[in-house]
């Protein structure tokens, strides 16, 4: 969602007003500026549809530099699975990584991708959420269920929800789940904003209303984030 998003009184979220007739123009459909543009959106519809590669980027990116050996520890992944996951970031663009130190040390810019006018917002917290399908029964189900879509809506309204904007009922009627599935989506998606409150720079692109009120679980709460102590400054 973007900061044009309009907040009900009863914390739901009003349709944008249509777009401009002339979004499209000359500039925006000039051919050197597509094909500019055209790898971004492939590495990020990469990212959407691996969510097992999406979490390896989100560590790097949240924690870098990091080693391949801390990968493997803090997400639990053999050492080939790891190595494969590296290569295709690296080759990808989205992971650099520096073999000029033993172990090698990775690094990864934070992405984005917003389009105000469908809306839509990718950021590094939108892609933790997707990738923590891995991990937890409760976000695959939902993402078997529902998809992509639905569950970027349900992370918006779950932080609302941690803001005290908006009950459980109100999140399932605004996303038209079940209340009994939102309440369960809210809760496992609080890893992904606890961590992208904290190290996600474009977390406000997604909550511009409400980034600062939510009651979170503390870092030190979620499974595979390093200790404090030992992020890097």
């Amino acid at each position: 969602m973007t900061a044009d998003d309009r907040i009900r009184s009863d914390g739901g979220i009003d349709a944008l007003d249509p777009p401009p007739t002339d979004i499209m123009d000359e500039e925006t459909l000039d051919p050197e500026a597509l094909a500019q543009n055209a790898p971004k959106l492939e590495t990020v519809v990469q990212l959407l549809n691996q969510p097992a590669l999406a979490r390896v980027y989100v560590y790097v990116c949240y924690w870098g530099p990091v080693s391949p050996p801390e990968i493997m520890d803090g997400l639990e992944l053999s050492k080939s699975t790891t190595y494969e996951y590296i290569d295709q970031l690296v080759d990808l663009g989205l992971v650099d990584r520096d073999d000029s130190i033993r172990p090698q040390q990775l690094t990864a810019d934070p992405i984005i991708i917003v389009e105000q006018y469908v809306p839509i917002v990718i950021t590094p917290t939108v892609l933790h959420a997707l990738a923590l399908q891995e991990v937890d029964e409760d976000v695959e189900y939902f993402m078997d269920r529902y998809g992509t879509g639905k569950l970027i809506a349900a992370l918006r309204g779950a932080g609302l929800h941690f803001a005290g904007k908006t009950t459980q009922r109100m999140v399932a009627t605004d996303i038209d789940v079940r209340e009994t599935e939102a309440m369960m989506i809210i809760y496992a998606l609080e890893p992904a904003l606890t961590v992208g409150r904290t190290h996600d720079p474009f977390f406000e692109h997604l909550f511009p209303d409400v980034h600062d009120q939510m009651d979170l679980s503390s870092l030190d709460e979620v499974d595979g984030a390093p200790a404090e102590s030992d992020s890097p400054e």
